[in-house]
């Protein structure tokens, strides 16, 4: 056994109970020879205004896992430092290590930076590990497709579930007769029907110092005060538990309902544990998969929670490797307005903008299709700049990482890739959200106009939007009914669409 001294060192996000570094080193070199370092970089925090329940998560979490693995029999050393780079100096020169072992990070630039300058920066070998974090990582399903190919969803997820036998009868064919029950899944929520809430935990010793610090520092979104988010496995467990208990069988039936009343509703919120490894991916859905085997919750549920799992999530990894770096400046619609300022308060007319800012900016969190159908499809719709829609969803929600943004948000959510992620842009009128909500319920603006003061702007800026890319609309098969509806309009009412269009911009 080799009894040179090395470090592991683990990032933030990459809190797994097997981590692979750490399994490599201790069978290569032995335990007593292996010190694991966890770095709270000052600069990784301040490097735009994240928000603060999710600055105390990360820090928090760090801090009980360095616990955890030193209740294991781990020599761990914690470091608060100007930088990562200043923290393994720092570590490196009091600990004489001659070698770093480091899991890849889920995000480009970290990644970048460890294959490519760490090395030269600390003076000594360093070795990347393939991250383990996704399903992904251990099995590419299209490993032959270029960059500019498209991959829809859909055939992606199938590839999955049958790699990994996700909700499949023994003859191969899939659980319940279907692939995809989604078109089950598009119920308003009844005003008679309360979602009861998710588990929350009471901050310990741990905790309370991480909110007075994170209290303490400048710069940030929303307030640390009233966090209650898990930060450990078992915590993270025992809310996953719970969202299968009280939450899993009506998730699908209402997914896409959304209430200012009920910020969570059947959600599972259980991203942020999975996105820092305090749960993995299988872990989730072979325990819904389990709870719909034993009758606790109907298919349409369970494979629409699995398909957020490994449809989704691991879709949404997978193509920010194959699309980046340059996804970050995709602009297929040529969107060139600034973010609104409202959208640093919540300080606007619009209900629904209103309570999903508001609730983003307390919280740290909205449900996906608030994000999508409410954020995105407005800031689309009004010609926002991507890469700001997108920094702001970075600085907004607990379970925002570079890796789950840029595809959702440039991808999905502004269809700004050029259709590589989303085979149509993902925009509604006000039709939709009274529809799926309560939003319209006492907002200023009239869901059923489109021109006058008191047209709602979804309205407006949903027709301007069709007028401005008919074109393009026209081109996209899927698109074909809505861009129709412009034959309804005349020369002067498209003429009093574009000015109404103008003038909401203009407030805006």
């Amino acid at each position: 056994m080799n009894d040179t001294p090395v470090t592991v060192w683990i990032l933030g996000d990459q809190l797994l109970r097997a981590h692979p570094a750490i399994e490599a080193v201790e069978a290569q070199a032995g335990r007593r020879n292996m010190r694991i370092v966890l770095v709270e970089s000052d600069a990784r925090i301040a490097q735009m205004p994240y928000q603060r329940k999710k600055i105390v998560l990360i820090l928090s979490a760090m801090r009980h896992y360095a616990a955890s693995l030193r209740e294991r029999g781990y020599l761990v050393d914690e470091v608060r430092a100007p930088s990562f780079v200043a923290g393994l100096q720092r570590h490196i020169a009091q600990h004489r290590s001659q070698r770093l072992v480091t899991m890849a990070a889920a995000e480009y630039e970290t990644r970048r930076f460890q294959q490519d300058y760490l090395s030269q920066a600390l003076g000594i070998s360093v070795e990347v590990l393939p991250n383990t974090q996704f399903l992904t990582g251990r099995r590419n399903p299209f490993p032959d497709v270029e960059p500019s190919q498209r991959v829809i969803m859909e055939r992606f997820y199938r590839a999955m579930r049958r790699h990994f036998d996700v909700l499949l009868e023994p003859d191969g064919s899939p659980t319940g007769g279907a692939w995809n029950f989604d078109r089950l899944n598009r119920r308003p929520l009844p005003r008679s029907v309360a979602p009861p809430p998710p588990l929350t935990f009471e901050p310990d010793a741990i905790t309370r110092r991480v909110i007075a610090e994170v209290e303490a520092r400048s710069g940030g979104v929303g307030t640390a005060t009233g966090f209650a988010l898990a930060v450990t496995h078992a915590q993270a467990e025992a809310a996953l538990a719970d969202f299968v208990a009280h939450r899993l069988a009506a998730f699908g039936p209402y997914e896409d309902a959304m209430s200012a009343a009920h910020d969570v509703l059947f959600h599972s919120m259980l991203s942020p544990y999975l996105n820092i490894g305090l749960l993995e991916p299988l872990q989730i859905v072979r325990t819904v998969e389990e709870a719909y085997r034993a009758g606790a919750a109907p298919i349409q549920s369970v494979e629409g929670f699995a398909r957020q799992i490994i449809g989704w999530r691991e879709y949404i990894y997978w193509q920010y490797w194959r699309l980046m770096p340059g996804l970050r400046d995709a602009n297929a619609w040529n969107a060139t307005r600034p973010l609104p300022r409202f959208f640093w308060s919540g300080d606007t007319d619009m209900r629904c903008l209103r309570h999903v800012i508001e609730r983003a900016i307390a919280t740290g969190y909205t449900h996906h299709i608030e994000r999508l159908m409410i954020v995105c499809n407005f800031c689309l719709l009004a010609g926002i700049r991507p890469s700001e829609v997108n920094d702001w969803f970075l600085a907004h929600y607990v379970d925002a990482y570079d890796w789950v943004m840029q595809p959702n948000v440039i991808g999905m959510g502004l269809n700004a890739d050029g259709g590589l992620t989303a085979t149509k842009p993902y925009i509604a009128s006000a039709a939709y959200i009274r529809k799926m909500s309560d939003y319209c319920d006492g907002c200023r603006y009239d869901p059923k106009r489109r021109i006058g003061p008191d047209a709602c702007p979804f309205n407006t800026l949903y027709w301007n939007f069709l007028i401005r890319h008919e074109a393009t609309l026209r081109a996209n098969p899927r698109m074909g009914p809505a861009v129709l509806g412009l034959a309804r309009f005349d020369a002067s009412e498209r003429e009093a669409v574009t000015r109404q269009a103008e003038m909401v911009l203009g407030e805006n």
